[in-house]
């Protein structure tokens, strides 16, 4: 790992969909999708950022859907937290066959996979130029894991929290839909609630509010996007302060 340039963000908490690791598929694991998600943490790594990751389990198993089919709803959170876990462990090996180091550290106990969520043991392993994949949520139900990103990335100190998706930044509607829809440069953290955004749930939103926060939502595959970001390049869009709208 090269010595870290000045860059605005040393330390960083990257959220990644669920999705994100199907690639073009409706569900499971990408192999390649995965390995090229790897491929762009290395170049930020490279750069000597510190770096967390929280991944969500929609493509393997969504708890909200289910419990919307008659499951009961907490149980159906705790599926959904194992399957972070199954992303999280994924996305490790993806890591280490880069020659990056990896760490997956659970918030809930299991021993044989992943190491036991402890704060500052976390910060020690990205001092050390590891890369902690925190899996499982917040061990709790009713909770969605863009909270447990924003609650990681405050645990750990993180200068922003870098939000992956399939689209160019925030849209005032969704552009896979509506070519018209027009993208956001910045937002407030106020105006995404008020317009009722949905690029976060409204929990972490005002977490990162509270926090001071900076959340950055830029498109994943777009090769050298994620390095783009950590050196400051504006691409995406920026949340940050109560509100850019009159």
């Amino acid at each position: 790992m090269a010595e870290s340039e000045i860059l605005p963000y040393q330390r960083i908490l990257l959220k990644l969909s669920g999705e994100a690791m199907a690639g073009q598929q409706k569900f499971g694991l990408c192999p390649q999708t995965v390995r090229a998600i790897a491929q762009e943490i290395r170049e930020v790594w490279e750069l000597g950022v510190e770096i967390g990751v929280v991944i969500g389990g929609g493509n393997i198993f969504r708890g909200v859907a289910a419990s919307a089919q008659a499951m009961d709803r907490a149980q159906a959170d705790y599926m959904g937290m194992l399957a972070t876990v199954i992303n999280s462990l994924a996305l490790q090996d993806a890591l280490e066959k880069e020659g990056v180091p990896a760490r997956v550290m659970s918030a809930i106990s299991m021993r044989q996979v992943a190491e036991p969520y402890i704060r500052r043991r976390a910060i020690r392993h990205m001092e050390k130029g590891r890369v902690v994949i925190f899996a499982a949520g917040t061990g709790n139900p009713f909770f969605t894991t863009d909270t447990a990103a924003t609650l990681r990335a405050t645990e750990i100190g993180a200068q922003a929290l870098i939000k992956g998706t399939k689209v160019e930044g925030i849209y005032d509607r969704d552009p896979m839909l509506d070519p018209l829809a027009e993208k956001f440069d910045r937002l407030g953290y106020m105006d995404v609630v008020r317009r009722g955004l949905r690029v976060m749930d409204t929990t972490a939103i005002t977490m990162a509010l509270e926090q001071h926060l900076p959340i950055i939502v830029f498109k994943l595959m777009e090769p050298g996007n994620m390095k783009r970001v950590v050196q400051g390049q504006k691409i995406g869009t920026v949340v940050e302060g109560e509100s850019y709208e009159s």
